[in-house]
């Protein structure tokens, strides 16, 4: 594991992909970038199914946060005013209420700009998945 933090999305979701993109160029967050689909998930202490469910934030130690969580990290560790959004996503209410707010966007990305139909499959049954991917129920692990 390196010294920086490391934001982990799913590639293969142009809404996803399209939100990570403005991050790195409005937010500018200080960590590093990588989807999932080339990322040693293992090095980092993630499995493949919590890396195709949510954003994920890995701290250098270790520690890895998911959704809402992930993006109150990101915002926290970015220059400037970003730090005050990030510091209220961490508390309750608004904690619980980002979290409801993250996954009904992650249930529903396929439909958000920039989406795709490929964003609402499972990872083994999007365009381009290898044979022998598993592929599960419609939604599976988002």
């Amino acid at each position: 594991m390196g010294t920086r933090p490391v934001l982990v999305y799913d590639g293969d979701c142009g809404f996803c992909t399209t939100s990570v993109r403005w991050a790195e160029k409005y937010v500018r967050p200080r960590c590093d970038v990588v989807a999932w689909q080339f990322a040693d998930l293992g090095a980092l202490g993630v499995t493949q199914e919590r890396a195709e469910h949510e954003l994920l934030w890995i701290a250098p130690g270790g520690t890895v946060h998911g959704g809402a969580q992930a993006v109150a990290k990101l915002l926290l560790s970015a220059r400037g005013g970003w730090a005050v959004p990030g510091a209220v996503l961490t508390l309750p209410p608004v904690r619980w209420a980002a979290h409801g707010l993250y996954r009904t966007v992650a249930n529903n990305r396929h439909r958000m700009p920039g989406g795709t139909a490929a964003c609402a499959l499972p990872a083994g049954r999007r365009p381009g998945a290898g044979a022998g991917a598993e592929a599960g129920p419609p939604n599976a692990g988002r």
